[in-house]
């Protein structure tokens, strides 16, 4: 992706340019959760219109860089240890990690705790059984929730085909041929978050672009779209945090 900036008073906003074939209408412009300014622009559309764009919502993009360090200034590295809180469904847990060469390595949810049992301690070690823990529960739940998602919006056919792929910019994304990617990470979030987010990836199923119609998809499919994305976006920073 393209990479340019506008000047914002004494500052300057850095943003990577996707051209989208089928895009239509005005230029689409997104922070994501790391801090990246992802600008969309219908093929074709000159730069200087696009830079434009960017410059009439400088503010908002401003405000939004803003708020995003802000909340990344509260949030500490993970150290893996006993006694951190880690999230699973919208829920903390405690992190229970107990190192033993008498037990099988692994990590599962048991009485409310995140229990990591490793024969080597140390944060690596954890992360790995745990990160392993996080796949394995996406799965189950990733694919529960697109076969309810693809119910409620009525989709024709088998499910699409989808895969769990760690990302930094997005929840997930669909490409031309219709193949889903979801972020493992996703399944920190609470469940109507994951809802909207597979909603957001079967819509464009039948739209792939950030249209208008495509809006009107995701409202049909899920009328409170906007409250979910604006929790998921809020906790954007510690679900993401490794």
């Amino acid at each position: 992706m393209a990479q340019y900036s506008v000047a914002y008073g004494e500052e300057r906003i850095g943003f990577a340019l996707r051209w989208q074939p089928r895009l239509k209408g005005r230029v689409a412009i997104h922070v994501m959760p790391d801090g990246v300014v992802m600008v969309d622009a219908p093929q074709g559309s000159e730069l200087g219109d696009v830079k434009q764009a960017v410059r009439q919502r400088a503010a908002w993009v401003w405000r939004e860089l803003q708020a995003q360090r802000a909340r990344q200034r509260h949030v500490l590295p993970r150290a893996y240890v006993s006694g951190e809180t880690h999230f699973y469904l919208g829920r903390r847990h405690l992190l229970k990690v107990l190192v033993t060469k008498q037990a099988d390595p692994g990590a599962r949810l048991w009485r409310g705790r995140l229990e990591v049992t490793t024969a080597k301690a140390g944060a690596h070690a954890v992360r790995h059984w745990l990160d392993g823990w996080y796949r394995e529960r996406a799965a189950v739940v990733f694919d529960q929730v697109l076969a309810h998602m693809a119910t409620r919006m009525k989709l024709p056919g088998p499910l699409p085909p989808w895969r769990l792929l760690r990302m930094r910019t997005q929840w997930g994304s669909c490409s031309p041929s219709g193949a889903l990617l979801l972020n493992p990470d996703l399944i920190k979030a609470p469940k109507a978050c994951i809802e909207y987010v597979v909603a957001h990836e079967l819509c464009h199923l039948k739209e792939h672009n950030h249209s208008e119609r495509f809006y009107r998809l995701l409202g049909a499919a899920l009328p409170d779209w906007e409250r979910r994305k604006q929790e998921l976006d809020g906790l954007a920073d510690l679900l993401l945090n490794r």
